[in-house]
């Protein structure tokens, strides 16, 4: 008895052999690349903090032995992790110092099966910053925003922080003006509190509003150096100026910039949008999520897509969380309160359902609209 136990006992250990090999054979799957020693740093990072964010998403292992690089997993996360290294080593063979933003935008177009973002971005440099750092669009919806810009007179860069709209649009007008294709930049913005009373400023009417200004002024100094600017400002070529200075205008053979416009009204955006001459471009940003207007002001910029949509050579382009080239930390927390928003606005949409049900005199989206007249942010 004891000898037919034991014997069952040894085939249900082979038994379980067996199958924890069959296992093993169809998840694990292996492929290996060789990295020259000069790119193996820049690919892998510091403290190997990109190919252990490449592990940890993609749920492979990765490891180096002598320049051979070995990467274990399930065959399409294999697959995956070996075309996103592929892209990194060719990043790092044009030149390019891999960043944290890069192997994270990276990991996310491979799950949607675009393995040559990475490079495709890449290939378009506007310009060189004065420190001669390159700036180029860093994922997919910075090209098409870049590439709109190009291509149409006025453009509309709608999308939440860091995503890059008034930078990109800044190294696009500095190109142009440096290429003679305009004669000056304006940038202006409206001189609008961020949701707190800053009281009464000192100095003159430039010192007053150049708070307000203060962003403008940064990206001006870092792609064209404060030297230039300054010589530029000096003769008129370059001017930083609040929006209200606008009025009464015609600006031709100008790039201009309007930054913030979320906190524009109506008539400020048709004033604005009304002073553009022969031989200029627009670019008009702004994150409708984040308004500083009075309670129960509309904002110029939600108008302006209602009315401007259709009209050609006038294009808007849309930025998401996944456009945010700032700390990944960032891209997190404007999804999150993306997310948020989107439960709270559905929370109010399906509330007006019922009332409409009850009434029985009007849509759900009707109520709704009149709901959030005084303002869809929903943390008034």
């Amino acid at each position: 008895m004891e000898d037919y136990q034991e014997q069952m006992h040894q085939e249900s250990i082979h038994q379980d052999t067996r199958q924890q090999g069959a296992m093993y054979h169809n998840i694990m799957y292996q492929d290996s690349l060789q990295i020259e020693a000069e790119h193996m740093q820049n690919i892998f990072g510091g403290n190997d903090a990109y190919i252990k964010q490449i592990e940890k998403d993609l749920q492979v292992a990765i490891t180096d032995r002598n320049g051979e690089v070995h990467i274990s997993g399930s065959q399409e996360a294999v697959n995956r992790a070996r075309k996103l290294i592929d892209e990194l080593v060719e990043l790092s063979k044009r030149g390019n110092t891999i960043q944290e933003q890069n192997v994270a935008y990276g990991l996310e177009m491979s799950k949607v099966n675009n393995n040559n973002a990475l490079l495709e971005i890449d290939a378009d440099c506007i310009c060189h910053t004065v420190a001669g750092k390159p700036i180029k669009p860093k994922t997919l919806g910075q090209k098409t925003y870049v590439d709109a810009m190009r291509k149409n007179m006025i453009v509309f860069g709608l999308g939440p922080a860091g995503t890059g709209k008034t930078y990109l649009a800044m190294a696009l007008a500095i190109t142009a003006f440096k290429n003679h294709e305009v004669e000056r930049i304006i940038l202006t913005r409206p001189a609008i509190e961020a949701g707190e009373k800053l009281g009464f400023l000192p100095g003159d009417l430039q010192s007053k509003v150049d708070p307000y200004l203060r962003p403008l002024y940064d990206a001006l100094y870092q792609i064209m150096g404060v030297e230039s600017f300054q010589k530029n400002m000096e003769k008129g070529l370059i001017e930083v100026a609040p929006l209200a200075y606008m009025r009464g205008r015609t600006l031709d053979n100008a790039y201009i910039i309007l930054d913030e416009a979320q906190n524009t009204t109506p008539a400020q955006m048709k004033m604005f949008l009304t002073r553009i001459g022969f031989g200029s471009k627009v670019v008009v940003t702004g994150d409708s999520s984040q308004k500083d207007l009075a309670a129960g002001v509309q904002s110029g910029l939600d108008v302006a897509q209602k009315v401007l949509s259709k009209i050609s050579d006038i294009a808007f382009i849309q930025l998401t969380s996944s456009d945010v080239v700032r700390h990944p930390l960032v891209q997190k927390i404007v999804k999150a309160y993306e997310d948020y928003e989107k439960k709270i606005n559905d929370a109010h949409l399906k509330a007006a359902q019922k009332t409409a049900e009850r009434a029985g005199k009007t849509t759900g989206r009707q109520l709704f609209r009149q709901g959030t007249k005084k303002g869809a942010n929903p943390y008034r």
